[in-house]
């Protein structure tokens, strides 16, 4: 082969090959223990010399819902009984996985249980959740004796200082609060959308990997000796009610017990023991 001088270029050959290689279309590789890119994703992927390094911000709008109905994510693998739900580069969670994976997304510390650790998860769950929806038997007129459903501030105790027992700062001008009255059994659910895990493993809410906690049990009054540490609780986890109107005449309670219900993985559901959820740890 001659170079337009006529002069032979006995390397062009290899640069060649050197150059199909590097344009090549990349082949899908593992970002995640469960989650991996497919090839519809590899010509945002080959730009990088290194594909876990990948930038997907300049994928256009057009391309992103393409890729959504052409499945761009797939399970990587059977899922073991024994994989822990943590994406973080640990043993277990992916033959491939590697520890610069782990800079790729930023995670609550720690991360969550083994899934089959289920009271852990469950105490997991209720310690680093926020917030949660509060089912009621309404007293309203119109929906009398029909389920009502309330979003409440929670905690069971300060970060680092989980009981287990959840407590809420409520009104008497609140319509759960009315229910209560009435009715003092209630359900509270959580589900591990509410941080990031879910989102950056790319679950779905309802995905029965996207753990889901409901807690039902019997609200009632914190008393005296137990006030301290209810505001405690609260206050440190929200500071914001600390400085709430006072004429709306704020009050502590708590949900006692009787049912801790988990959906964490796949193949159903899990009644967790009340004496193996107060004795697990959730750190």
């Amino acid at each position: 082969m001659r170079s337009w001088s006529g002069t032979v270029l006995p390397a062009l050959p290899a640069l060649l090959v050197l150059l199909a290689a590097y344009t090549a279309p990349c082949r899908g590789h593992s970002l995640r223990g469960s989650v991996s890119w497919g090839s519809s994703v590899s010509s945002v992927s080959s730009s990088s010399a290194d594909p876990q390094d990948a930038d997907l911000s300049d994928l256009s709008a057009e391309a992103a819902p393409a890729l959504l109905e052409a499945g761009w994510w797939r399970s990587s693998g059977p899922a073991s009984s024994a994989e822990p739900r943590s994406p973080q580069g640990k043993p277990g969670v992916g033959g491939d996985e590697s520890p610069r994976s782990s800079r790729l997304f930023s995670y609550r510390d720690p991360p969550p249980p083994p899934h089959q650790d289920t009271a852990r998860t469950a105490r997991y769950i209720s310690h680093y959740s926020d917030w949660g929806h509060l089912a009621t038997i309404s007293t309203q007129d119109k929906i009398r004796g029909l389920p009502f459903g309330n979003i409440f501030s929670v905690s069971d105790g300060p970060l680092g200082n989980s009981t287990g027992v959840v407590y809420f700062y409520v009104t008497p001008m609140d319509n759960t609060v009315a229910d209560l009255s009435s009715n003092p059994l209630a359900s509270l659910t959580f589900s591990e959308a509410e941080g990031d895990f879910c989102r950056q493993m790319v679950y779905e809410a309802e995905d029965p990997r996207c753990a889901r906690l409901t807690l039902t049990g019997k609200m009632v009054a914190v008393p005296p000796e137990e006030l301290a540490f209810a505001k405690e609780a609260m206050f440190s986890r929200h500071p914001v009610m600390a400085k709430w109107p006072v004429g709306h005449k704020w009050f502590f309670m708590r949900l006692d017990l009787i049912q801790v219900w988990l959906q964490d993985w796949v193949g159903g559901v899990s009644l967790v023991p009340l004496e193996d959820y107060f004795k697990a740890s959730p750190f």
